[in-house]
């Protein structure tokens, strides 16, 4: 009796070890599979990525640290600098907060987003550098001109109030509206329409953009990401890859790149006339710059850097 006792406890646990076997031998099977289809579903997400879609984005805080805008605008503080201690990376991240949700470096994953980054800071540090005080400078000799932006906040000694007559945006009386801010903004109409939009009083108060860092950014980003007028691409859509050329945008030379950026924001003033304007080499000089600062690289810069060859996408009445 006892053993035909051991002998079914024997045959008992040969079954359990049999089907441990068989268990261990499918998982064994399995797992070099499931991991082979989980490489490829991140691939396959990874090229989703880069085209634009299923991209779990990053914040722009994540992206982008305040080692790396001090990195970017070494200069801005110095002593020569006319905006001193007026910029900062906690200005620039809060006014971002109110853009990222409508895709403002928060669009196609790491690559787009510090791509997008860096053209936008291309644009804001041509136009805030002071450059030509390098020669002031201790470290002049060993410095870059792309380290000197966000020297300035607004157009100091303008030569005009920039008023002009209109029944949506009058001028307010004593109001100059010169440059301010880091896209510079100018008349009467800008100011009013960029308010409406941020809802503040700009056209009474147009000194609140070189008094308050964060509207200064605000206005910047807003300019970014709205085109000039409808039916035209916005520098943010141009850098995103959200822009499709039109038939006429082909004819005119006009591609998707930095210099289309470069056509949106200033237009005539760099574009259209050939590869030797000084202020567009100088935007292209701090994309490749920037890029290479935030670690994506100037090789990774794309095509169709310059507007030279483009034809204008706004041209002004006088040249049309």
């Amino acid at each position: 009796m006892e053993t035909k006792q051991i002998i079914g406890s024997v045959n008992r646990m040969l079954v359990v070890v049999g089907i441990c076997l068989v268990i261990s031998s499918w998982l064994c099977c399995i797992e070099p599979a499931a991991a082979a289809d989980e490489d490829q579903a991140m691939k396959s997400k990874k090229i989703a990525c880069i085209k634009g879609a299923e991209c779990k984005n990053k914040t722009i805080s994540e992206l982008f640290t305040v080692d790396q805008f001090e990195s970017l605008f070494s200069h801005r503080n110095a002593p020569m600098a006319h905006a001193q201690g007026f910029w900062d990376y906690h200005s620039f991240i809060t006014a971002a907060a109110h853009f990222e949700p409508k895709g403002f470096g928060a669009t196609g994953g790491d690559l787009v987003q510090k791509k997008e980054l860096a053209a936008f800071f291309a644009h804001v540090a041509t136009e805030t550098s002071c450059e030509s005080l390098m020669a002031q400078s201790s470290t002049a000799t060993t410095d870059s001109p792309t380290k000197w932006g966000l020297c300035y906040k607004e157009e100091l000694s303008p030569d005009s109030t920039y008023c002009e007559s209109s029944l949506v945006y009058p001028c307010a009386p004593g109001v100059s509206y010169h440059g301010r801010g880091a896209l510079p903004v100018y008349w009467n109409y800008n100011y009013g329409q960029l308010g409406q939009a941020l809802k503040v009083d700009l056209l009474h108060h147009a000194e609140d953009l070189s008094q308050n860092a964060t509207l200064a950014f605000q206005a910047a980003m807003w300019r970014w990401m709205n085109p000039i007028k409808v039916k035209q691409p916005s520098a943010h859509q141009v850098m995103v890859g959200k822009w499709v050329p039109t038939k006429n945008d082909t004819n005119s030379l006009r591609h998707p790149g930095f210099g289309m950026t470069i056509n949106i924001l200033k237009g005539e003033a760099e574009c259209g006339d050939g590869s030797d304007d000084k202020q567009m080499n100088k935007r292209i000089a701090h994309y490749l710059y920037f890029l290479d600062q935030l670690d994506v690289g100037r090789d990774n810069a794309g095509d169709n850097l310059d507007c030279s060859d483009q034809k204008v996408l706004n041209p002004s009445s006088a040249s049309t």
